[in-house]
């Protein structure tokens, strides 16, 4: 049996960086930008003048948790604002929008956090870092 494994590569990770900074920019948010590949590896980081030192770990492990669960950070902030603290335990979960894992070809190749500003903000630069992997 073969398959065809699809990986994210550096080349990758510098445009994606590149889409979620034209973003932030745009908007005057200063933010770290963390890519991360399937295994949840840093793979890039980018910190933009003015952000607190504070967001690189936040941004590094939302795009950790967004890899290891293959969804969206933004699932367990709703669950946990529901009232399903459960999700509180799951171990290197950090339940706060702005992860966004990486699909190509149907594979999971990594993902993106992001953090400096408010989340559902990260969220926004994230979706244009993923907007900008060419297709």
């Amino acid at each position: 049996m073969t398959a065809d494994k699809v990986i994210l590569t550096l080349d990758d990770a510098k445009k994606m960086a590149i889409g979620a900074e034209l973003e932030a920019m745009r908007n005057g948010w200063p933010v770290v930008i963390a890519i991360v590949d399937d295994g949840g590896h840093l793979l890039f980081l980018q910190r933009l003048d003015h952000v607190q030192y504070g967001s690189i770990d936040v941004a590094i492990k939302k795009a950790r948790t967004a890899i290891a669960f293959r969804r969206p950070t933004k699932v367990w902030e709703e669950n946990i604002a529901e009232g399903q603290l459960r999700y509180l335990g799951l171990p290197g979960a950090l339940p706060i929008e702005g992860g966004l894992p990486i699909i190509v070809n149907d594979q999971f190749v990594g993902a993106i956090g992001v953090s400096g500003v408010r989340s559902f903000q990260d969220a926004q630069v994230a979706q244009a870092g993923i907007d900008a992997l060419p297709s």
